[in-house]
């Protein structure tokens, strides 16, 4: 347990500066391009995705969901997995120099399918940066393949590092661009070849910087690679079967993505739009970065090797104890995230009004943090298993949902029954509902898989982290209510912001781990030693 927990801090402690370090890399970007009712930022903001969600078809779904399980099964064969991972990373490289410059040559095409009816003049700059961006695709590819290996390896900590070293690239970049172009350049006519190519620019050269960084530790796995083009003879084959479904989930979702971007892009220049959408996200992500990958990851890699000595059993305890672990963490995220959301998504705007519009996105992503902690554990089960069809199997429900719920709150903004400025707001509710739904069909397909994974026990404990985060929630808002409510300092400016929700947050959090002590919570204790851990020593 030791060794998972020093896994754990280093991760964490990693996420957490990186994490901070983005959300300052997008305070600075949108003191650059604006966010709510800023038709150029989410121009930036869809040209911006387009390698990410490229990547995301080619190669995420593969390295996630097969890769780290592969690499634990073949570090027994004679050469340590070497012939393997050789044969991966030259075929992976091909894969990626092709898909990057056919992406290149494609990108009018792709701007439009995600923009839909969006203005011919914001299609024009989304098309301008999606030249200088889509390079990133490669860089993305050679830096999850780099650290998948490390992970694998158990070799976690420069894997989570280096972004960090792309958002101080970024902030230093936008900083720049800052004092030669000025700020708040919000109008479509503010921007020129020029700017267009300093900002696309600064974008990309983040990610190559923190591929290259990533290199620097690949000594420490003991591998030496070499090109070879004979993919023959080491399991190729079968890593095609189990990715094939990985694949078709990862598509499914990119599909579903798509719908999102062509109905939220409506609402550019009136409210919420794209770039809102993805910061309010990104505050959601905070914590389940901290909380669920930096726990969760190590227990992954040691789940993948319980279930491939077929030691069900154990599976059975790394499931059931992960799930306790992150949901202590992740309850009263989410409660002190919810009661902080204004002051939070003041962060992302540049007026008290907007802060609101991108809290209603943020509260409505919120409903599904808890539901997707669990997920995480329980899909990545299915993956130990080397099973890969039956998570695409609950993944098409949920895209299914998030398709039918985002066109649902399409109709209901021309029917006037929702405000354009709310349509945003109602495709995040839309995806909550549909994670929701994902999340129970999964933990009923892999409860009757192994047999029982002790649904009764996790539930009552992530029941009684709800009881205690009721008292912690409504302290937290008090305390919100005390400093001003939407009116107070807490919404005046972005720094105030973070200042406000920092307080709220550790109001919350002192009074849940109070109640939790009074409720005598037997998962208190080694929660408490996993914080210990972030703690720097004397």
């Amino acid at each position: 347990m030791s060794g998972i927990g020093r896994a754990s801090a280093m991760i964490g402690a990693g996420t957490i500066v990186s994490r901070l370090t983005g959300l300052l890399r997008t305070v600075v970007l949108v003191a650059l391009i604006g966010s709510v009712k800023s038709p150029a930022s989410d121009a930036f903001a869809l040209a911006n995705q387009l390698p990410n969600n490229i990547y995301a078809i080619i190669s995420t779904g593969i390295l996630t969901a097969v890769i780290v399980p592969q690499i634990v099964k073949v570090a027994a064969h004679d050469d340590g997995g070497r012939a393997f991972i050789s044969k991966l990373f030259t075929l992976g490289t091909i894969i990626l120099v092709a898909t990057t410059g056919v992406a290149m040559v494609a990108a009018p095409w792709l701007v439009q399918l995600y923009a839909g009816d969006a203005a011919p003049d914001q299609i024009a700059l989304a098309t301008a940066f999606a030249y200088w961006c889509l390079p990133q695709v490669f860089f993305y590819g050679l830096y999850a393949l780099v650290g998948e290996a490390l992970n694998a390896r158990k070799i976690f900590g420069p894997f989570t590092w280096a972004p960090i070293v792309n958002n101080l690239v970024s902030i230093v970049g936008f900083v720049l661009i800052m004092v030669l172009f000025g700020s708040d350049l919000t109008a479509i006519d503010d921007w020129d070849s020029t700017s267009i190519a300093a900002l696309g620019g600064t974008a990309t050269l983040g990610i190559v910087v923190q591929a290259v960084i990533l290199l620097l530790f690949w000594r420490r796995t003991g591998l030496r690679l070499r090109p070879d083009f004979r993919w023959r003879g080491v399991g190729l084959r079968n890593i095609g079967r189990l990715a094939g479904w990985t694949f078709l989930m990862v598509l499914a979702g990119q599909l579903a993505g798509i719908v999102q971007s062509r109905i939220v892009i409506d609402a550019s220049g009136e409210g919420p739009s794209i770039f809102a959408m993805q910061n309010a996200w990104l505050l959601f992500m905070l914590p389940y970065s901290i909380i669920v990958l930096s726990i969760g990851t190590p227990y992954f890699t040691r789940l993948s090797e319980h279930a491939a000595a077929g030691r069900d059993a154990d599976v059975k305890s790394d499931v059931a104890n992960s799930i306790r672990t992150l949901g202590l963490f992740i309850v009263i995220a989410t409660a002190a995230l919810a009661v902080a959301a204004v002051p939070a998504s003041r962060i992302f705007t540049n007026s008290r009004s907007a802060a609101e519009e991108a809290a209603a996105v943020l509260l409505c992503f919120l409903v599904a943090l808890i539901p997707l902690a669990v997920l995480f554990v329980v899909q990545r089960t299915f993956y130990a298993y080397n099973d890969t069809r039956t998570p695409f199997y609950f993944t098409l429900v949920q895209c299914a949902l998030v398709v039918v719920t985002a066109v649902i709150a399409s109709a209901l903004v021309d029917a006037d029954v929702l405000p354009l400025s709310q349509l945003a707001a109602g495709v995040a509710l839309g995806q909550s509902f549909a994670s929701v739904v994902q999340v129970i069909i999964a933990t009923w397909l892999l409860n009757r898989r192994l047999g029982g994974i002790g649904v009764g026990s996790w539930m009552f404990s992530l029941g009684r982290f709800a009881l205690a985060a009721i008292p912690a929630a409504g302290a937290g808002w008090l305390t919100f209510q005390l400093l001003g409510g939407v009116e107070g300092w807490t919404v005046a400016d972005k720094l105030l912001g973070a200042l406000g929700a920092a307080i709220i947050g550790t109001v919350s959090l002192v009074v849940y781990a109070g109640f939790l002590a009074l409720l005598r919570a037997p998962e208190l204790t080694p929660a408490l030693g996993i914080v210990r851990r972030f703690l720097p020593k004397r």
